[in-house]
């Protein structure tokens, strides 16, 4: 088993940040082959997930319909006042898992991963684990 950590530092509000170059830098550096990466996000109002890379308009679009689907303006009763990033969070989730065969995150054609900052901008973390 292998592990790390990644630094990821958000510049906006809201925004998914690709990751996928990170994680592939530190398999490599750690000299895995093969196994089940898992990534696991320890904060309460970002998420990752995965999802089309090749296309920059697709992160855009995500973050437009979210913004349309949450509504920031409800009255929540959290006292920090950010409840949305919070649900946010909960809807994506805090963890991915992704093959690694021969050295190589065994992703789609168009797939990526996305570190997703619904309360930015930041320092975070993402943890992740090679079995």
């Amino acid at each position: 088993m292998v592990q790390g950590t990644l630094a990821v530092t958000t510049t906006r509000k809201m925004e998914l940040v690709d990751i996928t170059g990170l994680v592939s830098r530190d398999l490599l550096a750690a000299n895995v082959t093969d196994g089940i990466c898992y990534l696991f996000n320890p904060h309460t109002t970002a998420a990752l997930t995965i999802n089309e890379g090749a296309d920059p308009a697709v992160r855009t679009d995500i973050v437009q319909a979210l913004r349309e689907i949450i509504p920031f303006d409800l009255n929540y009763q959290h006292l920090e006042g950010n409840s949305p990033s919070h649900v946010l969070a909960s809807l994506f989730g805090c963890s991915e898992v992704v093959f690694v065969e021969n050295g190589r995150m065994k992703l789609g054609t168009w797939q990526k991963i996305f570190f997703c900052e619904f309360d930015g901008p930041r320092s975070r973390k993402i943890h992740w684990r090679v079995v």
